[in-house]
């Protein structure tokens, strides 16, 4: 094993949940840092991306969950260790490389091990914020393109055009040669145009808007937002519920027969690990960006997620150690 210290045991911090809640009752704790065994990397945090699943996921009990719950699934670093005969995910890896890794447990943190698979070589055009933030949104958006089958040539409408996964949808959509409608307030057209959709203002009356924009059929309605328009909309203007999909409104995906895709279903886990180096190649090549709206110090994650809740953070947080 490398390291980039002298040998002892290795202590850091990190956010837990030793209890079911919001982030109000999270422990910012002191941590003993397990060295990496073969197959598994410590990396040395310098920005961790912030999700509303971080706090989701532990807001009351879950199966197959037990506290303590370490917080944080995405996080931009440095190779700290490397374990024995051990590569990364890209191929390679020694001390100092800079790197994400994704699909994790604990990256709110200023040091974690993690498996290897999971680590990925940084894009150098990335910043530490974009490169933590890039996955959990991105595998989002390329599964909900992927299992509603989006097309080059066709039009497709998408509920919350202008947050962090529908930023995302709007470039991988543009990448497949798809033309986007993306409901949005009126206050975020200019995010949804510069990624490359059409604005339409969510609200009464949608329907008729959108199939004025659209000017013809709309090929795949795929919904961020959950709300009950966005599936009426979608359910509307959208005839095959396969080409239908949402990342929230999973009651009414199973009531009418369309998809609803989720971080923790096995085939969603597939599928989003499936495409992480693709997305990092997409970023890497500056056809992918993440829009960052402002950056917390680590210690005050829980204001972080209070931020996020407000719904309108207007682009990425990321927390730095």
């Amino acid at each position: 094993m490398a390291r980039d210290e002298t040998a002892g045991p290795r202590t850091g911090r990190q956010w837990l949940a030793k209890q079911w809640g919001g982030p109000e009752t999270w422990e910012f704790a002191e941590v003993e840092v397990p060295e990496p065994a073969q197959g598994e990397v410590t990396i040395r945090v310098t920005a961790a991306g912030v999700n509303p699943a971080d706090y989701k996921h532990v807001s009351a009990p879950r199966e197959g969950l037990e506290l303590p719950v370490p917080i944080g699934y995405e996080v931009a670093g440095v190779i700290a260790a490397i374990g024995p005969d051990t590569r990364i995910a890209s191929g390679g890896g020694v001390v100092g490389d800079p790197v994400v890794a994704f699909r994790i447990q604990g990256g709110y943190a200023t040091e974690v091990t993690v498996p290897a698979q999971d680590v990925f070589a940084k894009p150098p055009r990335l910043s530490d914020e974009e490169a933590a933030n890039l996955l959990l949104a991105g595998t989002t958006a390329a599964q909900m393109l992927s299992v509603t089958d989006v097309r080059a040539g066709e039009t497709i409408l998408v509920h919350g055009a202008s947050g962090a996964v529908g930023v995302s949808i709007l470039q991988q959509a543009a990448e497949l040669g798809a033309r986007v409608i993306g409901t949005a307030s009126e206050a975020s057209f200019a995010r949804v145009r510069r990624f490359g959709g059409l604005p339409v203002a969510y609200g009464p009356g949608l329907a008729e808007r959108v199939a004025e924009a659209a000017q013809g059929p709309i090929g795949a309605a795929l919904d961020t937002v959950g709300t009950q328009e966005a599936v009426d909309v979608s359910l509307q203007l959208v005839p095959d519920r396969v080409r239908i999909v949402t990342i929230v409104a999973a009651q009414r995906a199973e009531a009418e027969g369309f998809h609803a895709v989720f971080g923790a279903q096995p085939e969603s886990q597939a599928f989003r690990d499936s495409v992480r180096g693709t997305l990092l190649e997409l970023a890497g090549s500056g056809r992918l960006q993440v829009p960052i709206a402002r950056t917390y110090p680590l210690s005050e994650a829980p204001d972080a997620l209070a931020f996020l809740k407000e719904g309108h953070p207007g682009g990425k947080l990321a927390l730095l150690p």
